[in-house]
């Protein structure tokens, strides 16, 4: 099929990414691939360019260096202001028992470029931690923010008045927008591009890349099988006892029996320990043993609805929808661990 020319566009759009050692490749790759040249059958409607805090040599987490001659000045000219990423410092668990983790500094100077842009008309798009800038220059707050999902917690730490949604791909409010991890980025980049030029050319683009110009789903699908983690002794017994009764129902009650308490006292002990209800913890671990039979099995949904204990098929596509967003079918396409063989 021959496919039908694009007009040029009259004045390119400028994004400028802001960049910060060590930097991630990957999100900045996918920004530069979606904004980028893709040739002479993609007309050229963005002009990328990259920006640092301190010009010089930029140092990146593959172990090469790059040059970025321009500073923050660059975000002035920009129509839409990108932070492709933002590497923290790791910090060790201290000696009190004080918990470790990122210490995600972003200067005053950086807030104020960032800000001012913002304030002057520019979009600001933050992919995967790149949300924890526009987060310290308080453009999430009050709004629904995307990051991976494994910083997520640590972002809605940090920045309580921000709503961070683990599950979701990318958030766009027109001004601002955010993405989840990793290829997440490509997904808001298109996405960018369709409510700038339109569907077509951002299908053409996709097209270049080899990718699909949207993905079913959510980030969650993607995130790690969970496990209960280190658990206080009084339950670690019921949660043995419970994780082999996947296929029988159980309510709060007999859970609560079984661990000689009453149910009032359980479901403090789940929420204490664990963070959630009885329930919620056993409704996870049917979604856990789901998706693993989903991967490594070709048993019919309704079969693997009986074997996790959730009763039907219906049930089953019902709860594991509200969970990953997506269908077993789809998440068995996509995540079926012989497909390629």
């Amino acid at each position: 099929m021959t496919l039908r020319p694009l007009p040029q566009a009259p004045e390119p759009h400028r994004v400028v990414a802001l960049l910060r050692p060590p930097q991630s490749n990957f999100p900045l790759a996918c920004a530069t691939e979606v904004f980028g040249d893709h040739g002479p059958d993609v007309p050229a409607r963005y002009a990328f360019e990259v920006c640092t805090e301190h010009p010089g040599t930029v140092r990146t987490g593959a172990g090469y260096d790059m040059l970025v001659t321009a500073g923050l000045e660059a975000l002035e000219r920009a129509d839409t202001v990108l932070v492709p990423g933002w590497p923290g410092t790791a910090v060790p668990e201290g000696p009190s028992g004080a918990a470790g983790g990122v210490d995600v500094e972003v200067s005053r100077a950086v807030i104020d470029a960032v800000a001012g842009a913002h304030r002057r008309g520019a979009r600001v798009v933050g992919l995967c931690t790149g949300a924890f800038v526009l987060a310290a220059a308080g453009l999430l707050d009050g709004r629904r923010a995307a990051t991976h999902w494994a910083r997520a917690a640590e972002l809605a730490a940090g920045h309580p008045l921000v709503e961070v949604d683990p599950a979701v791909l990318y958030v766009d409010h027109g001004d601002v927008a955010t993405s989840a991890g990793a290829a997440a980025g490509v997904d808001l980049c298109l996405h960018l591009v369709s409510a700038d030029q339109g569907s077509a050319y951002a299908m053409r683009v996709a097209r270049q890349m080899v990718m699909p110009p949207h993905r079913e789903g959510c980030q969650l699908q993607y995130a790690e099988l969970p496990t209960s983690g280190p658990v206080a002794d009084s339950l670690a017994p019921l949660l043995d006892w419970l994780a082999a009764r996947l296929d029988q129902p159980v309510s709060v009650t007999e859970m609560a029996l079984r661990a000689q308490v009453s149910p009032r006292t359980l479901t403090r002990r789940f929420t204490e320990q664990l963070g959630i209800s009885p329930g919620r913890w056993l409704l996870d671990r049917r979604i856990a043993a789901t998706r693993a039979l989903l991967e490594e099995t070709d048993l019919p949904v309704e079969t693997i609805a009986h074997r996790v204990g959730l009763s039907s098929a219906v049930n089953l596509r019902r709860r594991f929808h509200e969970a990953l967003r997506t269908t077993p079918a789809a998440y068995r396409r996509a995540f079926r661990a012989d497909k390629a063989g």
